[in-house]
């Protein structure tokens, strides 16, 4: 899409000291600094799976740290990859997860993994030996495999696939599933360094060269190493337990292939701490529609989903405040306006859903960028403050993280080719009193059809 940004995590370095502040009081910090126990992002189970746009744990460290107590209860109805409620185990805290994405629920049960003992690698390289003997096959029902994938490469991945879905669903089958995902896009014919789908002269030159060596043995090789890494990551995640959680367990509770606006939280919770997507880039169920395939979800299943993802579904109410007015005023195309809409209104929704179950004083903590569309910088953190504030909401402060530096990609068409150079955490804390004005209403995932998506911008209409 012309006006998309780009979605991938992010390599930041940060260089402001903390406890600076600008001229409107947004406090500058450094999130990696302020949390210097965490050096890497991707520690223990972090990074079992690949995500776009991953929230980075310090930010959730110290919002956990700074908002709330052991045994607390933390919502987060944009949960993504689950890093909320990874640091909210970790920390002893309870948590409630939700998400639009299905592959919540392939995620949670490994990087919240609930083992007592370590786990043997010798077990493991027996289910390894065993998925290459099996005589089992699987095709994801996916219309278009063929256009992503080598038919030799395909035939391999469907055989090693047939096993999955036709062993026991262990810990180990979860291992070798969740490695067995990356292995299926590195050796796809999709760009695998950006999150969408799209082919590319590179990658298909690549592939091509691939076949001309021994691919199957550097596809062994590639799912036995990330097996065993994810494995490790594992007995490390039991160890940490082991160490720090004698006396208390937490809970932690998610939901995938919900919609968050609608969905009902089954419980008062003590914090919201949350990372919605980026104005214009919200596509995750098609970044990850090929995981989800391989997983066994159907093309129908994923294409609702789709639906539901901001870009193609309407505005149900028009969400004002004194700032985002003044952009949708500046804004000249109509298809950017309906876009805005539609980002604040599922948006507001889905954080209002949450923070209704919030208890008086709570904090939420929510982190957004300050993105540009059409050009216009969008002030994603005061557009919330206004809107939350005018309903009883008290603004506590906004921390601004400085991001030094950002990948991009240059070849795509990207309206906002510097990236965003600051992201902010939002504090705004509950009154014993809060208005809201989110409608009430089942999950639209019961209207799919009502929505009646653009078929110019339907997830339908590409190769993929």
């Amino acid at each position: 899409m012309e006006a998309q940004f780009t979605l991938f995590p992010i390599d930041t370095e940060f260089e402001t000291p903390a406890e600076q502040t600008t001229s409107d009081g947004v406090e500058l910090v450094s999130f990696r600094d302020l949390v210097p126990e965490i050096d890497d992002t991707g520690y223990l189970t972090h990074a079992i799976y690949a995500y776009p746009a991953k929230f980075i744990p310090q930010i959730v460290r110290y919002a956990i740290n700074t908002y709330t107590k052991e045994m607390d209860w933390i919502v987060d109805p944009f949960a993504g990859s689950g890093t909320v409620g990874v640091e909210a185990y970790l920390c002893k805290r309870n948590a409630v997860l939700f998400d639009l994405n299905l592959l919540l629920n392939h995620i949670m049960p490994l990087k919240v993994y609930n083992g007592k003992k370590p786990l043997p690698e010798a077990e493991l390289f027996k289910r390894l030996t065993a998925m290459r003997e099996s005589n089992h096959r699987f095709t994801p029902d996916w219309s278009n495999v063929g256009y992503w994938y080598a038919p030799e490469i395909l035939e391999v991945l469907s055989d090693y696939w047939g096993f999955i879905h036709n062993t026991d669903d262990d810990v180990s089958a979860s291992i070798i599933k969740a490695a067995l995902l990356k292995a299926s896009k590195r050796f796809s014919n999709t760009e695998d360094r950006t999150p969408k789908l799209a082919r590319s002269k590179r990658k298909l030159s690549a592939i091509a060269e691939l076949l001309e060596e021994n691919w199957r043995a550097q596809l062994d090789e590639m799912v036995d190493n990330l097996s065993l890494k994810t494995l490790r990551s594992l007995n490390d995640f039991v160890i940490y337990r082991q160490q720090h959680h004698n006396d208390q367990t937490p809970e932690i509770q998610w939901q995938g292939g919900v919609d968050s606006s609608y969905i009902t939280v089954p419980r008062e919770c003590d914090a919201l701490i949350t990372s919605p997507p980026y104005l214009q880039a919200q596509e995750y169920i098609r970044s990850t529609k090929m995981e989800l395939f391989w997983l066994g979800h159907t093309e129908e299943a994923v294409r609702e989903l789709s639906r539901l993802e901001i870009p193609y579904r309407k505005a149900d109410r028009i969400v004002e405040t004194e700032t985002l007015d003044k952009v949708r005023e500046m804004l000249t195309r109509d298809d950017l306006q309906k876009r805005l809409d539609s980002y604040f209104c599922h948006t507001v929704n889905a954080l209002e859903n949450a923070m209704d179950q919030l208890k008086p004083n709570a904090a939420a903590c929510i982190f957004v960028g300050n993105p540009r569309i059409d050009g216009i910088t969008v002030e994603l953190w005061r557009i919330l403050a206004e809107y939350f504030t005018e309903r009883g909401w008290t603004f506590e402060k906004v921390y601004e993280d400085r991001i030094k530096t950002r990948k991009l990609f240059g070849a795509r068409k990207n309206k906002n080719p510097d990236g965003m150079k600051s992201e902010f955490l939002l504090i705004l804390r509950k009154k014993v009193i809060c208005q809201t004005a989110a409608p009430r209403r089942e999950s639209l995932l019961q209207d799919v059809e009502a929505l009646a998506p653009d078929p110019k911008t339907s997830p339908d209409s590409d190769a993929s």
